[in-house]
């Protein structure tokens, strides 16, 4: 029979834990490491036991200085004062250990705030990253020629329409100068004119160029003679 390892054909063989975590399985998670408001917590719970005791110590002293007041000097104050020695500087160690817990309450609390702000401007380098990205990949799209080719057509395109409109509206058979006063003596004929048209009591509503001479001294005509009267003809051979 061959000693030691030969049994197993000369293969060391791997050593074999039999502790308690192997014969029972033990979960491979690890437990979680405590966070920094986790810590505020404790020292905040630690921080309101302090502070009863501090207040109970201080009734404490109350009544120890009450109780002195009505004592006369001699060895029972004296035993009452070192009693409230005692309780005077336990009272001062639980405000040290106080002031300390506040403290590192304080400096949990900025690391929180400190690790939020970085938190948060992570965050903002990283959405500037996105959309410096997104701007880049945009900006590629275009074409900045191209875009000055299209305000230049643009700009041709607005002048044509402009001589368009230009040339519609441009008066025929009127001359480029015109007296003012021509005109100005023009609307003076012209109100003169509707002036008398208005007014037909005046005018018998006629203008001036349309209205009939006097015709009381117009000749007769021939031939109108022998229509006449006779009265007025031996009227007027009397008169001859």
């Amino acid at each position: 029979m061959r000693a030691g390892g030969d049994l197993f054909g000369g293969l060391a063989q791997p050593t074999v834990l039999i502790g308690p975590n192997r014969l029972f399985g033990s979960s491979s998670s690890k437990t979680p490491k405590p966070t920094l408001n986790d810590a505020i917590q404790s020292t905040e719970s630690r921080i309101d036991t302090i502070e009863v005791k501090i207040r109970k110590l201080d009734a404490e002293l109350i009544r120890y200085k009450d109780s002195m007041k009505k004592l006369k000097e001699g060895p029972g104050k004296a035993a009452m004062q070192q009693r409230a020695m005692r309780v005077l500087k336990q009272k001062k160690l639980y405000e040290s250990q106080l002031s300390q817990l506040q403290q590192q309450t304080f400096n949990m609390e900025q690391a929180i705030m400190t690790t939020e702000n970085l938190r948060n401007t992570m965050a903002t380098v990283d959405a500037m990253k996105q959309a410096n990205k997104e701007m880049s990949k945009q900006y590629s799209k275009i074409d900045i020629d191209k875009i000055e080719s299209i305000s230049y057509d643009m700009e041709d395109l607005i002048e044509q329409a402009n001589e368009v409109q230009e040339s519609l509206g441009r008066s025929y058979g009127v001359p480029d100068q015109i007296d003012e006063d021509e005109l100005q003596a023009e609307l003076e004929a012209l109100g003169d004119d509707l002036g008398e048209l208005e007014n037909p009591d005046t005018n018998d509503g006629i203008p001036s160029y349309l209205k009939e001479s006097d015709t009381t001294h117009l000749p007769d005509l021939p031939g109108t003679e022998l229509n006449k009267p006779e009265e007025p003809i031996k009227a007027t051979v009397k008169a001859t």
